[in-house]
């Protein structure tokens, strides 16, 4: 009984953010995991951070200010463990080619599951398993159009199962796709008194896309359209030391659950969210939340990260996500280290969690593992 009960535990949690009070809930929220181990290590973040060949997720104008000139990357995360799933894991795979000085193609697989579940609708029936999924395959195109400036757009495809089978119905996986916008800004460096220094500036606009259900009878859910903010800078202090500070905020362009819920008596017992198109969602999620704008406030994901790089050789990574209680309450250190060898980097992070949430402490002890080969 218990394992049937953590099934569908796990299966809330996939298909929803976290819901706690007045959430922002969305299906699909795979689509937001970090997938490397490098972003990760600092605070959950990528989107301004120096490229690497995992920019793909984060904000893909990075890529054309790579040095390589092509690159195959990996990464493996096991979900979970710390609550007894075995067998839960998100699977990513990137490759990126630089076309000329200015432009660049990139693309990306990822794999999410939370493993094979047994579900069944009485405590006496013989349990049928599941393995809820989501996979997705996304390309982009990116085009400079300063020596310090560019552009990408990407295009996505994903398929979810993340479904219940009853006895008396057979849903068929969900297909859909989405679209991001994304930008980045690299400036020369510069000589200051004691250290050279570059700034960096990105953004990226995710998951463009229609809303979805899982049935012809079932409710439309919005998938997690967000928005990504971050700057950085690098103190460099000779060839073979520097130091980066890096911020990020992001906001789900989502609706707010702004519609009030009565009970009999006329009492608000809850919110839902407005059902309007994914166009009209994005405009209300700027203003629509029941608390005013100090909940819109509230919405807003903070991470900052610190690295620092030896040689080109060696980094050491330490970030902080900070989500407010009301909105999820993900609060959370992340620790990370790299190696590169020649055309080769190794990179692993750990998430340890400041929550006293037990749907967050799920997330405690995380480990991501990452793999970079880059060609010429």
């Amino acid at each position: 009984m218990k394992k049937i009960i953590l099934s569908f535990f796990l299966m809330f949690w996939v298909l929803i953010l976290f819901s706690q009070r007045n959430t922002v809930n969305t299906a699909v929220s795979s689509l937001m995991i970090s997938p490397d181990a490098r972003a990760s290590g600092l605070g959950e973040q990528g989107v301004a951070t120096s490229p690497d060949a995992f920019s793909q997720h984060w904000n893909p104008a990075k890529y054309v200010f790579l040095e390589n000139k092509s690159g195959f990357a990996s990464s493996y995360t096991p979900y979970m463990r710390t609550i007894g799933v075995e067998d839960a894991f998100l699977a990513n795979i990137n490759y990126y080619n630089i076309i000329d000085d200015r432009s660049s193609w990139s693309t990306s697989f990822k794999y999410f599951t939370i493993g094979e579940i047994p579900l069944n609708q009485n405590a006496q029936d013989i349990p049928f398993l599941e393995i809820p999924n989501v996979f997705t395959v996304d390309g982009s195109y990116t085009l400079k159009l300063s020596e310090l400036f560019s552009l990408a757009i990407t295009g996505r495809f994903f398929s979810s199962n993340l479904k219940y089978k009853s006895l008396d119905s057979d849903p068929s996986s969900t297909n859909s796709f989405a679209a991001d916008i994304s930008g980045f800004y690299q400036s020369e460096e510069r000589a200051y008194e004691n250290f050279n220094g570059l700034w960096r500036f990105g953004f990226n606009i995710s998951n463009l896309g229609p809303k979805i259900k899982y049935d012809e009878l079932g409710e439309e859910n919005f998938i997690p359209t967000n928005l990504k903010l971050g700057s950085a800078f690098d103190f460099i202090f000779d060839s073979s030391n520097k130091l980066s500070i890096n911020l990020e905020l992001n906001k789900l362009l989502v609706p707010t659950p702004s519609i009030e819920i009565l009970n009999s008596n006329n009492q608000i017992i809850g919110y839902s969210q407005a059902d309007v198109n994914f166009l009209s969602g994005i405009f209300k999620s700027f203003g629509d939340a029941p608390g005013g704008f100090s909940e819109e406030i509230n919405e807003i994901n903070l991470s900052l990260g610190l690295e620092y790089d030896y040689n080109n050789s060696f980094a050491l990574r330490v970030g902080y996500f900070s989500e407010h209680k009301d909105k999820g309450g993900r609060k959370f250190i992340t620790y990370g280290t790299g190696f590169s060898i020649d055309k080769i980097n190794l990179d692993l992070s750990y998430l340890q969690t400041t929550s006293s949430s037990d749907l967050i402490t799920s997330l405690d002890g995380t480990l991501r593992f990452s793999f970079t080969y880059n060609f010429n």
